[in-house]
């Protein structure tokens, strides 16, 4: 249900209809026709996931800590780094290690994390309680979405969203 609302979102912002879409997708093929990239974009099913998120962080530890207690993992340091593995299916590794240079005046990446519906502001209250920073709501925008964005304890942004169902959606 979030994907379908998700990939409709990302349709409209690109001004696209599921319809176009399908017109414009080049038919699938399992055959390699050459090297060229579009012919590894027509393969039937894709092989890549998502293996962790990496941060540099200022205090790996420390920090590692901190989405530990988020997502309710447990940390696994090796030397000056930290790993996170998923605390389960449809979860999530991260892995922390020391700042190689200054960080960045402005953030080009954040996750989006999701809740059910109706328990964004109580998850949001429990993250405030684990050392995150309040930053904004988003509640009006979206029809498909309502979202808090905070930041952990390294000032690095995320948000915590929430989808109602597709009959509230007023899409």
């Amino acid at each position: 249900m979030f994907e379908l609302a998700s990939e409709r979102w990302n349709l409209r912002r690109l001004g696209m209809t599921p319809q176009s879409r399908e017109a414009s997708t080049p038919p699938c093929t399992n055959e390699r026709l050459s090297e060229d990239p579009v012919s590894v974009a027509t393969m039937t099913t894709h092989q890549i996931t998502l293996g962790a998120i990496n941060l540099e962080a200022q205090n790996p530890a420390t920090l590692a800590d901190f989405w530990a207690s988020v997502t309710g993992a447990l940390p696994s340091p090796g030397g000056d780094s930290v790993y996170l593995p998923s605390a389960g299916p449809g979860g999530f590794a991260m892995f922390f290690q020391p700042m190689t240079g200054p960080r960045p005046e402005h953030q080009t990446f954040h996750l989006d994390l999701t809740v059910p519906w109706g328990s964004r502001q109580a998850e949001v209250r429990r993250l405030l309680d684990l050392g995150a920073t309040y930053q904004w709501d988003v509640l009006d925008e979206f029809p498909h979405v309502q979202w808090t964005t905070l930041a952990d304890r390294e000032g690095n942004l995320f948000c915590v969203a929430e989808h109602p169902p597709t009959d509230q959606q007023g899409l």
